[in-house]
């Protein structure tokens, strides 16, 4: 059996990265994930409860892994995020897309962009140019060459834990608790 806590997140988190939470948390939750797929949207839910329980205590990181060959909406909602986010709106898009994940195609990521009050000349001139294609796919092909294999996929600082739902909400809980106390945590993901 591989012991996944040995296998680490290979592009250290920076300033290009989605951030949510103070920087200088003592834990670190990092997410690949793609808007069109089940899994990730279902593991979006249980990030979003550590979000909302826990949000001036750990920083939260998204990140893109859109599956382009099985997913075929999954970049272009990928670009509608990044696109919102240099409006400064990229977490109202980022839940949108996950809320709706029937709702990706151009109409419906226009409606989106309007219900998120973008200006929406630039949404639409970035998104006919695919201004952010190409990072998006870059870091996706990244990721790929340092080891994610498929997303959902989450890092708790800089380890792999395949676990999910309120088991991935324990884990953190029971992180920050022993980095609260000094203690050392001992935690088996056992997958």
């Amino acid at each position: 059996m591989i012991d996944t806590r040995t296998i680490k997140l290979a592009i250290p988190v920076n300033e290009h990265d989605h951030m949510i939470g103070p920087s200088d948390a003592s834990i670190t939750v990092v997410h690949y994930g793609d808007y069109q797929s089940p899994d990730s949207g279902k593991r979006h839910r249980e990030v979003q409860k550590i979000i909302d329980e826990l949000r001036s205590a750990v920083r939260f990181v998204y990140r893109h892994f859109p599956l382009v060959k099985v997913h075929p909406d999954a970049l272009r909602a990928a670009e509608a995020a990044e696109a919102a986010g240099a409006q400064g709106k990229f977490w109202e898009m980022h839940s949108l897309l996950y809320l709706r994940p029937d709702k990706l195609g151009h109409r419906d990521l226009r409606r989106h962009a309007r219900e998120i009050g973008l200006d929406l000349e630039r949404f639409d001139r970035e998104m006919r140019t695919g201004t952010y294609a190409e990072e998006i796919l870059k870091d996706y092909y990244h990721s790929i060459v340092n080891g994610i294999a498929g997303a959902p996929t989450t890092f708790i600082n800089d380890v792999f834990y395949p676990m999910g739902g309120d088991e991935l909400l324990a884990t953190v809980k029971t992180m920050l608790k022993t980095r609260t106390h000094g203690l050392t945590p001992t935690l088996e993901t056992g997958h």
